[in-house]
């Protein structure tokens, strides 16, 4: 069969996709990956085959001038119960999810991803969650279609609030933003609206049962495989480390969307008489930028985490996608310093009850903090022994490979 991969220009939403998409090549499918022209080098380097479709996006730049905003009005989806929201709140992230992120996202391509559907005529159709125009053209074309988690399912479970709130409002206060834009894309290609088009036919779920939210959408799990992209593993992370190791990434103080949160060298100070080795990747500037890296610090401006956390006793990270699920698949205790944008805090606070971690809101973050969550989760046996039970959970997940047959068999049932 033709399965599309199609993912917003994001190297590391296409990298979650990257390991299935070769399961499905190696089985014979044909497979190609579709995303905005800025993305098109970083999907042939994965040895993939890219298809350029539109123009590229502006919301980073969209998001660097709202940025005061992204926590409490557009991003802030870290209480997704009914009971735990108001009509006006969930209908104001609507209306600004609609308009500052997945119009954005997606206008500039959508044209282009019908096209291609008509063209190529896949049978079925896997998106990334942000990725609404391909679900339009799969239902242009008849294609089967399912999402491909990278996350939390905060966008499924809040669509349901959504819609479970809005049933208790009088007929003239109901809106629909999402399948008000999403109706008038498809009516453009002559198509009628259906709610599976903004949460899949089926959900394709890389994030253990444990720590997923109770969702209403047919689930399809499979075991989460680190990809970082072409790498090349350094010599020195096989080398048995002869005191704890613990991973720091750039985005526990340098926040991907909330700037600086806490310097690098206090941290580095903080830290510099446990008896630890401390790997710090960070970006060749801020490296440059430091008054002095004690005895136990190693900079790296890069290091393919599937290939150092094998050797970590703790990893401390911003709340990424891939910095968790890597950690997860590895057995590593993990301190996370989030902002309430997208999942980060829902997969904090799902780790934390686990008891694999502990996380602090990167605003409150100090590097006290960071030296006392490090002695915490070094010291506590039980965090060590939860990561361990994560893992096994993974590792008992079917594969990429494994979950080929059952795409086969759904795609069968859903394409007309």
């Amino acid at each position: 069969m033709r399965v599309l991969f199609a993912t917003v220009s994001e190297k590391s939403h296409l990298y979650t996709m990257v390991p299935l998409a070769w399961a499905c090549a190696a089985a014979g499918h044909e497979v190609r990956v579709a995303s905005n022209p800025a993305l098109t080098e970083a999907i042939a380097r994965t040895g993939l085959t890219a298809v350029s479709v539109g123009t590229d996006h502006n919301l980073h730049e969209m998001f660097a001038m709202h940025h005061d905003q992204l926590e409490n009005e557009i991003s802030d989806w870290s209480q997704p119960y009914a009971d735990q929201q108001t009509w006006e709140k969930v209908l104001t992230k609507y209306r600004m999810s609609v308009q500052f992120a997945y119009r954005i996202y997606n206008d500039c391509m959508v044209d282009d991803m019908v096209a291609l559907a008509r063209d190529w005529q896949p049978d079925l159709v896997i998106w990334d969650p942000l990725t609404y125009a391909a679900p339009v053209a799969a239902r242009v074309v008849g294609a089967a279609h399912a999402r491909m988690l990278w996350a939390v399912d905060i966008y499924s479970k809040m669509r349901s609030v959504f819609l479970e709130l809005m049933e208790q409002q009088p007929a003239e206060k109901r809106e629909d933003p999402l399948a008000a834009w999403l109706t008038e894309l498809l009516a453009r290609y002559g198509c009628d609206f259906a709610e599976e088009v903004t949460t899949g036919q089926w959900t394709i779920d890389q994030i253990p049962d444990s720590l997923q939210l109770p969702l209403d959408v047919k689930r399809v799990p499979v075991r989460w495989v680190p990809f970082n992209g072409p790498s090349v593993e350094p010599a020195w992370v096989r080398e048995k480390p002869q005191r704890p190791r613990v991973c720091l990434t750039s985005g526990i103080s340098f926040g991907a969307l909330g700037g600086s949160f806490v310097p690098v060298q206090e941290i580095l100070d903080a830290v510099a008489d446990l008896d630890i080795e401390l790997i710090a990747a960070l970006p060749a500037e801020v490296s440059a930028g430091l008054e002095r890296v004690p005895d136990n610090a190693r900079l790296v401006d890069f290091v393919p985490l599937h290939t150092l956390l094998p050797s970590c006793s703790v990893i401390l990270h911003h709340g990424g996608f891939g910095s968790w699920a890597t950690a997860l698949v590895n057995g590593v205790p993990q301190f996370m310093a989030p902002i309430r944008f997208a999942d980060w805090w829902s997969k904090a606070t799902a780790l934390e009850a686990s008891g694999a971690g502990i996380y602090t809101h990167a605003g409150e973050l100090t590097a006290q903090g960071v030296r006392e969550g490090i002695e915490r989760l070094l010291g506590e046996k039980s965090f060590q022994e939860s990561a361990d039970r994560l893992r096994a959970e993974i590792l008992a997940t079917p594969s990429p490979a494994e979950l080929v047959p059952v795409l086969e068999k759904l795609t069968a049932e859903h394409r007309s």
